[in-house]
């Protein structure tokens, strides 16, 4: 399977008293399977994972593949801190039968170069999936260098690798590693279209949760060269990129799901967005209703 286009890194919906709201969470991924989204990402940074219990995470899994039912990938977010926590976790996510693992470098251990190829080849080999690697560095505090992807590449599982610094510096190193078996894909919002001129074939995004169709079509404009219309498009949405920006993801993202009827809330250590920027939210909504309902439009004529 290559995994490209638009891929959604799904927020993970709470009721009022905390709980794991399953029936908004189905109602967030078939918004996503309709809207032509490629694929999604269950229980990764966004999905606030560190926050969920072992049953919710197999639960969230579960009902994933259950309600997408071949419409889109499931991809399961498995990186943990240890080597031999993450082979569990991407074992069992295996088990349950997600397409892929997304791996994110060990956070707060700062492995080294060497530290992380060692890593991933051993999940690689012992995990049951295909890995795709995830570079982070302001969550994790070390940075997967672009020489250290490329001693990776000729594992047959390593497919891939989610990119999240967004400066065209590191993309111009990253582009001659992109291949027909390995996904280069932006895991920056607002550079995707940049990442995409340098050989990225999509984006594991936070905003498209919001507005997956909008995404579904900058990002196939973009990979079909249609360059005017996709950065057009991507620069109506530089006040939503700004909004979610304002404190640590998922916070803003949460606030605005919250006020279109998905979820509750967050679990600590978050808590919810600040008055200030919370001041942002309804023009924010007014932005996401109008380019959302011209991309599902221009979808539905297609």
């Amino acid at each position: 399977m290559r995994f490209e286009g638009s891929i959604t890194a799904l927020a993970t919906p709470f009721c009022a008293d905390g709980a794991v709201d399953f029936a908004a969470w189905a109602r967030l991924i078939d918004a996503q399977a309709m809207a032509g989204t490629s694929a999604v990402v269950v229980a990764g940074s966004t999905g606030e994972a560190a926050t969920l219990e072992d049953d919710e995470y197999e639960r969230l899994l579960v009902a994933a593949l259950r309600v997408a039912d071949g419409r889109l990938a499931v991809i399961a977010g498995t990186g943990l801190s240890g080597t031999t926590k993450t082979i569990a976790q991407t074992r069992r996510a295996a088990a349950l039968g997600a397409a892929a693992a997304l791996v994110v470098t060990p956070p707060y251990v700062r492995p080294t170069q060497a530290g992380l190829v060692a890593h991933y080849r051993a999940v690689a080999d012992e995990g049951g999936l295909p890995v795709l690697l995830y570079n982070v560095p302001p969550r994790t505090g070390v940075d997967l260098q672009p020489d250290t992807v490329a001693s990776l590449l000729d594992h047959p599982r390593i497919v891939g690798l989610k990119e999240a610094r967004g400066d065209a510096a590191r993309w111009a190193e990253l582009a001659p590693l992109a291949a027909s078996r390995f996904a280069l894909l932006s895991g920056d919002d607002p550079t995707m279209v940049m990442a995409i001129r340098h050989g990225a074939v999509g984006v594991v995004s936070v905003a498209s949760n919001l507005v997956p169709a909008t995404f579904a079509r900058i990002v196939a404009d973009a990979r079909a060269g249609r360059l005017d219309e996709a950065m057009a498009r991507d620069a109506r949405l530089a006040p939503l990129y700004a909004f979610l920006g304002a404190a640590p993801n998922p916070i803003p993202l949460k606030a605005a799901l919250r006020a279109l009827g998905v979820g509750a809330g967050l679990r600590l250590p978050l808590l919810p967005l600040e008055a200030a920027d919370a001041a942002e939210l309804g023009a924010i909504l007014d932005l996401v209703a109008g380019v959302e309902a011209e991309a599902l439009n221009a979808r539905r004529a297609a």
